[in-house]
């Protein structure tokens, strides 16, 4: 089934679910403006889940959804906020969702993971998930190996359900070229850091704002959870810790509550501005449903010129028409 259609949705692009970011301001609006808004549990207490949820509600009356960080303790208690609140799209990452999937396909709720290879990709169908999430490592927060442009083409064969592109993409040639890579709709979350509804602190948007295509690092390698970041001090300390096959303890002293550092206090030097190598692309601050219209009128011209796109036997090259 279209993932448009499958989540009632008007747009086929996903909000990614950023831990301490993705909460109702920007969920809602996103669902407003015609894409699917996530609500990002990670770090929340399910008291908290529930308030974000019901605020989310006043927001909006279309369709949104949960990110599950399945490594969390408090998983079962976040699920049971989730079911309780009548939620009925939950994107999943950093574990398998297979141990609540009876749960999940009991409440009727709709069941996309987030996978960084062919190989996790394959075993989410296999669970009879509804959809996934194939995001490249260009991506910001927690990443895997392969780049989008390799990645997407792989799943998208290998498998028989909806793909939605991630890493990479903020703005429409970069919707048109997840479409053309077999994608059914985009997940994008640094362009939607940029935004007048993230409820982020200014100087978190400016950091996106003022970074170029190089700005951007991955740290957290040698304890196997790498995560995409802007360069700062904290970072060049962590990455020389690193070097130096410091303690994860070491490194925790450093890095412990540098997200809620960067995210709620505007620390951008001793905080984890996490952003995708696409935030040289991010030029300034817009509303959400800007974005997303402005993004999809785009990405509708892009592909309108490709199918002018011919190929001149005669000379064998590729000419627009």
């Amino acid at each position: 089934m279209n993932i448009t259609k499958l989540l009632g949705i008007k747009y086929p692009i996903f909000q990614g679910g950023m831990a301490q970011i993705a909460l109702a301001p920007l969920a809602g609006a996103v669902s407003n403006a015609g894409g699917l808004g996530i609500i990002g549990s990670g770090g929340l207490t399910a008291d908290r889940l529930r308030e974000e949820i019901r605020k989310t509600k006043e927001i909006t009356n279309k369709p949104f959804a949960v990110n599950l960080m399945l490594m969390m303790k408090n998983i079962p208690e976040l699920i049971e906020v989730v079911i309780e609140e009548g939620v009925k799209i939950v994107t999943t990452g950093a574990g398998t969702p297979a141990p609540y999937m009876p749960i999940f396909k009991e409440h009727g709720i709709t069941v996309i993971p987030v996978v960084p290879s062919v190989k996790i990709a394959k075993k989410m169908e296999a669970l009879g998930v509804d959809a996934i999430v194939s995001e490249g490592t260009e991506a910001g927060g927690h990443v895997g190996e392969t780049t989008t442009m390799a990645l997407l083409p792989q799943v998208t064969s290998a498998v028989s359900i909806p793909v939605i592109g991630a890493g990479g993409i903020a703005d429409g040639r970069g919707i048109a070229a997840a479409f053309a890579l077999g994608a059914q709709g985009v997940q994008v979350g640094t362009r939607f850091l940029a935004t007048v509804e993230c409820p982020t602190h200014e100087n978190f948007k400016l950091a996106v704002i003022n970074a170029d295509d190089t700005s951007t690092t991955v740290t957290g390698r040698s304890l196997g959870g790498p995560v995409r970041s802007i360069k700062n001090s904290m970072i060049a300390e962590f990455q020389e810790l690193e070097r130096q096959n410091a303690s994860r303890d070491e490194l925790e002293k450093i890095s412990l509550g540098s997200l809620r550092k960067a995210v709620f206090e505007g620390d951008t030097d001793r905080g984890s501005v996490m952003a995708g190598q696409i935030c040289g692309l991010v030029r300034e601050i817009t509303t959400v449903e800007e974005m997303i219209t402005s993004m999809f009128a785009e990405a509708q011209e892009v592909l309108n010129n490709l199918g002018k796109i011919t190929v001149m036997e005669e000379e064998k090259e590729l000419v627009l028409v």
